[in-house]
């Protein structure tokens, strides 16, 4: 998978309250994939064993999540969350080996505090 430009550079825009934040503001527009893929980097970021150069590397992708103002505006219909999803599909990718069988479990629960039922077969594709 291709690393998107940098998305190091972001980290500065993260913070846990920006994410809640966002994520509550946002999880009806950006649809349950990206939810997801959000959710799985932050409970991969609380995660004991994870390393410094990948928590940057977190911290970059939801950086860039958080910021309503990058390379696709995040407001415009059905095109507005795809960067965003391509800098987290590339963050996961890097730490997919932290993706443990609770860690989903913990993303799916929020997940489903946020959005209600959603089909897990759609969203377990991402981890795939």
């Amino acid at each position: 998978m291709r690393k998107p430009n940098d998305i190091e550079k972001y980290q500065d825009n993260y913070s846990e309250n920006k994410l809640l934040s966002k994520l509550s503001s946002a999880a009806k527009w950006a649809g349950a994939k990206v939810i997801y893929a959000v959710l799985l980097l932050y409970y991969v970021l609380r995660s004991p064993n994870i390393s410094a150069t990948d928590k940057s590397k977190i911290y970059g992708a939801l950086g860039y999540f958080i910021l309503p103002t990058d390379l696709v505006l995040d407001f415009i219909p059905m095109m507005g969350y795809t960067d965003d999803m391509a800098a987290l599909l590339w963050a996961l990718h890097t730490v997919m080996n932290n993706l443990t069988p609770e860690i989903k479990q913990q993303a799916k629960d929020k997940l489903a505090d946020l959005l209600g039922t959603v089909d897990e077969k759609k969203i377990d594709e991402i981890t795939k």
